[in-house]
């Protein structure tokens, strides 16, 4: 079995900060980490290795060299090898442009019988690149998965609603999206990140150019881009009006407790 986990090497979102004269994300300085819920995806991956021992998994990310280092570390978690689609023909993606290179970089690779992403990016928190890399492959799909089993040729999902949940079974090749709920990602191992850091490694990831993908350079990048951000700005908290209440500390404790009845708080 043959599983391609896409990740995304994001900013800290708790280091990040917002230019109040270009209201643009500061960053300079800022730490990178693999998305979260693309830990989840890759620790499901590695799950399902440790129970088919015949199973490879092989990360795929899209971005600048320096995403080697996020590809590095899911290698030291335990996945197989790596691939790195990084090519300035792919800048400024959106979601479409994206899922399209990412779809390409897929085929590239060949025999996927899983392939996992996270929900969504917490740069974007858009949730549209895993559906619409199904879309493009015309790959059933099983979104915000909670639990999953592998039964021969097929998975069993339960998939996390607003509501409650389903339960979901499709045969492979099967697009499928994680969520935190899924599992608790494992540490590398001293083992891990030896063999990941090893000078001898160097050939564990593997950087792939958007030509060689054979993707239709009209369908990436910022031109290929059907949405454009035309400004992003820092959310602006409201102060509600303060109020005063008289009388003795029993007399404003009642008062209090009635203003919250109305409002249904207590």
């Amino acid at each position: 079995m043959r599983i391609i986990v896409c990740v995304k090497q994001v900013p800290d979102t708790t280091e990040v900060k917002i230019d109040p004269v270009k209201n643009t994300l500061i960053r300079d300085g800022v730490p990178s980490i693999v998305n979260p819920d693309d830990r989840n995806a890759l620790e499901e991956a590695l799950r399902i290795k440790d129970e088919h021992k015949d199973t490879e998994v092989i990360v795929l990310s899209m971005g600048p060299p320096q995403a080697d280092v996020a590809l590095r570390e899911c290698i030291a978690m335990g996945a197989d090898k790596a691939y790195l689609l990084t090519d300035r023909a792919v800048a400024g993606s959106d979601t479409w442009a994206t899922s399209t290179a990412l779809t390409a970089a897929i085929n590239y690779i060949g025999d996927a019988d899983i392939i996992f992403c996270g929900r969504q990016a917490i740069d974007g928190d858009t949730a549209q690149v895993g559906p619409q890399i199904a879309e493009h492959m015309d790959l059933p799909q099983i979104t915000y998965v909670e639990e999953l089993k592998v039964e021969g040729d097929k998975v069993v999902c339960k998939r996390a609603l607003e509501d409650g949940y389903m339960m979901i079974e499709s045969k492979m090749p099967v697009l499928l999206t994680a969520i935190k709920e899924l599992n608790e990602p494992r540490y590398p191992s001293i083992k891990g990140i030896y063999h990941a850091y090893n000078k001898e490694n160097e050939g564990l990831v593997q950087l792939v150019s958007a030509k060689e993908t054979n993707v239709d350079f009209s369908n990436i990048g910022l031109d290929g881009s059907p949405t454009k951000v035309a400004k992003s700005f820092p959310a602006q908290g409201r102060i509600a009006e303060g109020l005063l209440l008289d009388g003795t500390a029993t007399e404003k404790a009642e008062a209090l407790a009635a203003k919250l009845r109305v409002k249904h708080i207590i």
